[in-house]
């Protein structure tokens, strides 16, 4: 099988629960991912709205996820991992938010997995400078997207 992403909270293409979005605890879901690509030695994961109306907008950026692991809670805090900046200027998880009335956007949650195990980011990087840093060293990406509206 593929490398492969997803959440017990929503199926691939469909809502995000409020729970997750700015419209509720703005907490991260629970994602969990299998088939790993054999040499993977860390994870990064991104969370992008491309419907933005400025463009692309960040809303996560998770790296030095260590490669053992398989799953993260609701709520993910991990020890050991390197949060970026996200587009809402904090590094943390803040979820869907996109402006009244402007339609349904996509989500989406990016796991690359590398071949190296912790990446090099300055602190107060943003999260599209942490995806282009590990550009090198991906050797399998996995992704799962969710939509949401307000």
């Amino acid at each position: 099988m593929p490398f492969a992403l997803s959440s017990p909270a929503f199926e691939n293409g469909h809502a995000i629960p409020p729970a997750y979005t700015c419209e509720g605890e703005n907490i991260s879901p629970p994602l969990a991912w299998h088939d790993v690509p054999a040499g993977t030695k860390s994870f990064v994961l991104v969370l992008e709205d491309p419907d933005a109306p400025g463009g692309v907008f960040h809303h996560w950026g998770v790296y030095n996820i260590p490669a053992d692991r398989r799953a993260l809670p609701r709520g993910a805090r991990l020890a050991g991992a390197g949060f970026a900046v996200n587009d809402f200027g904090h590094a943390r998880y803040d979820g869907p938010c996109p402006p009244p009335r402007h339609g349904t956007h996509h989500y989406h949650f990016r796991l690359a997995a590398l071949d190296r195990a912790t990446l090099d980011v300055a602190a107060g990087a943003k999260v599209a400078a942490l995806w282009r840093a590990a550009q090198p060293y991906i050797i399998g990406e996995a992704q799962l997207t969710g939509t949401f509206a307000r």
